[in-house]
């Protein structure tokens, strides 16, 4: 197959020129296959598009039988254009025929040709279709040759991206514009239904076709030499930048940068007829195609450093800078490959709808925070930023962790019911907001709210809460550029206790460490860090950092009631160390006539297992108890709630679990020590139910949970519900779950759950 007379840059220009002539799509699909045949000199040209139903459809031909156009319809798995449809990687055969994948089709007439190459249609590493070449002699196409017709496939994604092809047949499209349901994990509970707005956008290259090869290649040299040169810089300086990456990501980069055959390939493209910045999308969409492909999840990690080396380029050769402004348009559901809590405290939240993230889980900042404002959110969804473009329909589902990418009426329809639903059922709960939470027979459960941010504390007037149980500090530090320092800090707690007034409030000290890891503080690598140097160990390896902190908390309290709680406490002694340092503390505010708490009660989270071993001691020595349930469920069960192959390895209604729970309320109320529960299984009404049940009369939830919950409470009878815990747990395995058992009671006593 020589190359005709001009080569793929004539060919790049005559392909321009057709897709700017007035004509229906159809016919300007039909002139190009007539051009890149005549080019390439082979005797048949075909496209092949992946339609909305995942098959791969003949769109247009040059050389085999034109009545086969939109008639030839094949799997995406089937023949040799399913096999480079699903490898993503070029297919060169001196004999077609020959191959075990061939597929005979006897209406397209192909069986009089022998050599074959076939290039996948790549956009963004998604695959869009396939362009396939044949002739009838028995010949191996050559390297150049093959480059040449992945250039030509690139400027062809494009125009099947844009959409321009879906007319063409009934129901034809392209993958780009496919209907795509995935499932991740849920982070935030609600449905977001709305438009698609990329956090980090898809640079877009609309300037395909060089004029002027030489100054493409400096273009590319030059902003290749610029962005080394900046991610050296970055290296040297050994620090963090904005965006929180580590000197090790950095180095990956680095690495990068300087990969000899990265660059080959995209000096190769730029030989071929692209401009630099087309040659960088279309080496990055090839290596995104094989990436997405690994099942190596290291490999597949690599993916996202080629794509911040490929944005850093692209960057570079447009003079993009940055994110652009912050402004959403109306029922904007974001989506990014990962963010942090400023940056989506960043955006306008009335016009927010939802988020979708391809990294974090349901313990992650930014899942925390997504709770905190009520917004939808969902994780770990893969390829995520790929698999849609800006502006597309999406929904989010923030209850089952499913996102619905371009869905179609049907389902678009059974949504707005959901959401109807949804809203009728909060309509219901609003109307329980003034009602105390107590059950049929008269005990009464405290309802309280876990917050970390002054935003939240809005939601105590909506719900009714009885207080705030929780309050996450550390979510000031990590959206912060520095450490704030102890005006700022006190500042914060002051305007909390106004906002709450009577209410009592009980602030968690720092919680970092772990995967809580402030932007502006070194890393510090651990093997397990969930295990390691985090909350409590570093303040009392770290005193200054919780003196001050607590300076700021007594002096923000004064004259008023005072609850303190410290976390990832594992013995009685480092309780007893951070009372101490209280106390060195309110000695220093008197000296220097300071007023003081009204009441200062200190607490402990029991979220360690060696406390259970402790717990009298404990509920002797503390004031009061909160039990952080998912890092103790975590430890309990030797299990990582973020590792989602392991994850639902136990059940937190199981006897184990529940026998922990009911040891913590028994031995605490024997000392008289208040015991709350403020992780997540307090704010679902089974579980609450359950924990009632075992003794337990405060309960602190986020604020969709107080509605649920307290419909719950209202009809039930707490004595009931212990009996029956105490009858199952009697004659219970040992790894048997009470979850059956108390979905049955709760049917046949018509308490909602």
């Amino acid at each position: 197959m020589p190359a005709a007379p001009g080569g793929p840059r004539l060919l790049l220009r005559r392909l321009r020129e057709a897709m700017a002539e007035p004509v229906s799509p159809q016919a300007r699909l039909d002139r190009i296959v007539t051009l890149i045949a005549a080019n390439v000199v082979a005797e048949v040209c075909s496209v092949y598009v992946l339609s909305d139903d995942n098959t791969l459809e003949l769109f247009a031909t040059e050389g085999l039988n034109r009545e086969a156009v939109h008639l030839t319809r094949m799997r995406a798995d089937e023949g040799l254009v399913g096999l480079i449809a699903q490898t993503a990687e070029p297919l060169s055969l001196s004999d077609a025929q020959s191959h075990p994948s061939f597929s005979y089709r006897p209406e397209t007439g192909e069986e009089a040709y022998h050599a074959f190459l076939g290039v996948p249609l790549l956009r963004a590493g998604n695959t869009l279709g396939v362009l396939v070449v044949q002739n009838k002699t028995y010949r191996v196409y050559s390297e150049e040759e093959i480059e040449a017709l992945q250039t030509t496939a690139m400027v062809l994604s494009e125009m099947i991206a844009s959409g321009e092809l879906q007319a063409l047949a009934p129901g034809a499209g392209s993958a780009a514009r496919r209907a795509v349901s995935q499932r991740g994990v849920a982070l935030a509970d609600g449905i977001g239904l709305g438009h698609v707005v990329l956090h980090e956008p898809r640079i877009v290259v609309k300037r395909l076709i060089a004029e002027n090869l030489d100054r493409e290649v400096e273009r590319l040299e030059q902003a290749i030499g610029e962005v080394r040169s900046a991610i050296d810089d970055l290296v040297e300086r050994g620090d963090s930048i904005g965006t929180g990456e580590s000197r090790e990501v950095l180095e990956t980069v680095r690495m990068f940068a300087h990969d000899k055959g990265w660059l080959r390939r995209m000096r190769e493209a730029v030989q071929s007829g692209l401009t630099a910045e087309a040659a960088v999308e279309r080496v990055q969409s090839d290596n995104r195609a094989r990436m997405m492909r690994q099942s190596d999840p290291y490999l597949r990690d690599r993916l996202h450093d080629l794509d911040d080396l490929a944005n850093r380029l692209l960057r570079t050769l447009i003079g993009h800078e940055g994110n652009g402004d912050r402004v959403l348009p109306e029922n904007a559901i974001l989506v990014a490959r990962s963010m942090g809590p400023a940056a989506l405290l960043d955006y306008d939240r009335t016009a927010l709808r939802g988020v979708v993230l391809e990294e974090g889980g349901p313990t992650s900042h930014i899942a925390i925070v997504a709770r905190a404002l009520g917004i939808p959110a969902v994780g770990e969804i893969a390829n995520a930023t790929a698999l849609c473009d800006a502006g597309d329909a999406i929904i989010v589902d923030g209850a089952t962790g499913e996102i619905q990418v371009r869905p179609g009426p049907e389902i678009e329809a059974a949504y707005g019911e959901m959401v109807r639903v949804r809203a009728k059922r909060q309509e219901q709960y609003r109307a329980l907001r003034d009602l105390p939470a107590v059950t049929r027979d008269g005990v009464a459960i405290g309802l309280q709210l876990n917050a970390g941010l002054l935003i939240d504390l809005t939601h105590l007037a909506e719900t009714g809460a009885d207080g705030i149980g929780l309050f996450r500090t550390e979510l000031q530090f990590m959206v912060a550029q520095r450490m704030p320092s102890a005006a700022e800090q006190q500042t914060l707690y002051e305007a909390v206790f106004t906002a709450t007034g009577d209410l009592p409030v009980t602030i968690r000290t720092l919680d970092i460490g772990g995967d809580k890891i402030l932007p502006y503080m070194p890393a510090l690598e651990e093997e397990n860090p969930a295990l390691g140097w985090r909350a409590i160990r570093i303040g009392l390896d770290r005193p200054a950092l919780l003196r001050v902190q607590l300076r700021a908390l007594l002096r923000a309290a004064g004259g008023r009631p005072l609850k303190i709680m410290f976390p990832m406490v594992a013995t009685v002694d480092e309780f007893t160390r951070a009372k101490a340092i209280v106390e060195r503390e309110k000695a220093h505010l008197r000296r220097h006539g300071h007023p003081l708490p009204s009441d200062c009660k200190l607490g402990v989270m029991v979220e360690v297992p060696s406390l259970l071993f402790q717990i009298d001691e404990i509920a002797r020595a503390a004031d009061f108890l909160s039990v952080g349930s998912n890092d103790l469920m975590q430890f309990l069960f030797a299990v990582d709630r973020e590792n989602r192959r392991v994850a639902g390895r136990f059940d937190t209604l199981s006897v184990p679990a529940l026998r922990a729970f009911r040891l913590i309320a028994e031995r605490a109320a024997a000392a008289g020590c208040p015991a709350t529960v403020c992780g997540e299984i307090g704010g679902k009404p089974l579980e609450a139910m359950a924990l009632i049940g075992l003794g337990f009369r405060h309960l602190s939830m986020s604020p969709a949970a107080i509605g649920p919950v307290k419909a719950m409470v209202l009809a039930l009878d707490a004595a009931a519900i212990a009996a029956v815990i105490d009858a199952e747990m009697a004659r219970a395995g040992e790894g048997a779950t009470l979850r059956p058992a108390l979905s049955a009671f709760a049917k046949a006593h018509g308490v909602p759950i």
